[in-house]
């Protein structure tokens, strides 16, 4: 089963939800004030957010437990910092993860003069105990995996010139999201911020129309 949501469907928020200033969320996700019962998480995924921050703009220290957190930037730089002791500046091309355990908190921010936009993963731990731990990864290769064994969950970032195939993992469940570019998918179109939710499909492949980014999860 191959089931497509398209960017344009996304829950908005932004401040006239209480946002700070200069921020605006898109989630794929039930989130926050947007409750959707049909639509609480595919496999381990239970968030992936779409954020923009203007220049300056940012989330104060906050608190979060029982999560892997996994970031993406899209364009900008993202300041970060938490309570292991983590303060990093977070590019585009470099894969963040934050696995909050027990509990731990952390800043985000846009402290660059220009336009910050990040795409955010939630995922579930099978073992939501343990210490908090934080992993930034520079520069991640195209089709380099990176595992989150706590969430059972492998991302591979594909990055396709014009033309090229991208093959879908053989995985029992595959969540993909779409950064930038346009893709083909089992004969259906996807464009910026689409996201699919595949399950019992091993032999599906992806063929970009123009130069893509995209993210893509596999689930053990």
């Amino acid at each position: 089963m191959i089931d497509v949501r398209r960017g344009s469907d996304r829950y908005e928020g932004g401040a006239s939800e209480g946002a700070a200033a200069g921020i605006t969320t898109r989630y794929a996700f039930s989130f926050g004030p947007h409750y959707d019962p049909d639509n609480l998480r595919f496999g381990p995924v239970m968030a992936c957010n779409e954020e923009s921050l203007a220049p300056g703009a940012g989330f104060d220290e906050h608190p979060h437990s029982h999560t892997e957190i996994v970031t993406w930037v899209a364009e900008g730089e993202l300041t970060h910092r938490d309570a292991t002791g983590a303060a990093t500046l977070v590019r585009p091309g470099d894969v963040q993860h934050l696995g909050a355990a027990s509990g731990t908190r952390h800043v985000e921010r846009n402290d660059g003069p220009g336009p910050l936009r990040f795409v955010q993963m939630w995922l579930a731990p099978a073992d939501p105990a343990g210490e908090p731990t934080y992993t930034l990864v520079r520069g991640i290769a195209d089709s380099t995996p990176y595992a989150v064994p706590a969430a059972g969950a492998v991302l591979h970032v594909r990055r396709p010139g014009a033309g090229e195939r991208v093959a879908v993992p053989a995985a029992a469940r595959v969540y993909l999201h779409v950064v930038r570019g346009d893709l083909r998918l089992d004969g259906g179109e996807l464009g910026p911020g689409d996201s699919a939710r595949i399950s019992g499909e091993p032999e599906l492949e992806l063929v970009a129309g123009s130069p893509a980014e995209v993210l893509i999860w596999e689930f053990s």
